[in-house]
């Protein structure tokens, strides 16, 4: 139970409803709002000994808001955890000026903490290719291995990520001469991806092999049981992997999604290109992977041209 009264719960009721049915946010985006708004409640109805009001929320001051971000960062949260968790509460402040016609306090200016620069760390060409070197080994032997490989070329060789690729039915499974697949990603929003040979005859070899019966409107990839497959399932096998072959702790599989992105932006790629094929909506969130390649150039400079090495051991 949420520590609100009986009138501001009516606002929140109606606010999940707008995500969901308005603004078609997915359900587990719907659900990480619902947590971000319940935990500021939580905090707030706790700071202030009472339930939370539509009374309250027009009296927060800039202090209750440095507390709230004083306790969170008390608790460990991360920087970018808790400018989510802002955002959210934002929105919901500005649901409520729409929704009731009553003034609030512009918490719009009331400061998060700033959120660190941390750039994408993808894999090297060969490392990339070692890992579906080494998936593929395993995908001779089981349809479990096939599903993997499947998966992670998914991954790597179109950008998806792994949420977007368990979450594709049956239906979706490409034709051996489709070019291009329909993803459904963040915020409902469409894009067309393009198929690679190799990925459609990983997707259609495991599907060849999987013992357990998929339906058209059913999950494509499943578990040892037949049910939908967890992407856990496929950070577990690249842990195991990376361990084998000696990645990085790194390689992960949106570390996969990374590499598609920086590869295809080192070898002359389009940014604005790459970010429709990502499903970027801003593309200051594909301009990242520009700082990535220059950062490689960079550290290929150091290490090998002549007077770069001649500095380094004066």
């Amino acid at each position: 139970m949420l520590p609100v009264d009986s009138q501001l719960s009516s606002y929140v009721c109606a606010w999940h409803e707008r995500l969901s049915l308005q603004k078609k946010f997915s359900t587990h985006t719907c659900l990480a709002y619902q947590r971000d708004l319940a935990s500021f409640f939580q905090f707030l109805s706790s700071y202030h000994g009472k339930p939370v009001s539509i009374s309250l929320l027009q009296q927060l001051t800039r202090g209750d808001w440095r507390s709230w971000m004083s306790d969170r960062h008390t608790k460990n949260l991360q920087a970018s955890s808790t400018n989510r968790a802002a955002s959210v509460v934002r929105g919901f402040y500005r649901f409520l000026t729409k929704a009731t016609g009553q003034e609030f306090p512009p918490i719009q200016y009331y400061k998060t903490p700033k959120k660190p620069h941390i750039l994408p760390k993808p894999l090297t060409i060969s490392q990339a290719q070692q890992t579906t070197e080494i998936i593929e080994t395993h995908a001779h032997q089981e349809w479990i291995g096939k599903r993997d490989l499947a998966v992670i070329l998914l991954l790597y060789g179109c950008g998806l990520r792994i949420g977007e690729a368990v979450s594709l039915t049956r239906a979706q499974a490409p034709s051996q001469d489709q070019e291009v697949l329909v993803i459904v990603g963040k915020g409902n929003k469409q894009r067309r991806v393009p198929l690679l040979p190799m990925v459609i005859e990983a997707i259609n070899d495991y599907l060849s092999y999987c013992p357990w019966p998929l339906p058209q409107d059913g999950p494509m990839f499943v578990g040892a049981r037949g049910k939908k497959l967890s992407p856990r399932l496929i950070q577990l096998a690249l842990q195991h992997m990376r361990r084998a072959i000696g990645l990085p702790e790194t390689a992960t599989p949106h570390a996969l999604r990374h590499s598609f992105a920086t590869h295809l932006l080192s070898a002359g790629g389009d940014l604005r290109t790459i970010q429709e094929l990502l499903g970027h909506a801003s593309l200051s969130t594909t301009q990242r992977y520009t700082a990535v390649s220059t950062q490689q150039m960079i550290d290929m400079y150091r290490k090998t041209h002549p007077r770069a090495m001649a500095k380094r051991y004066k």
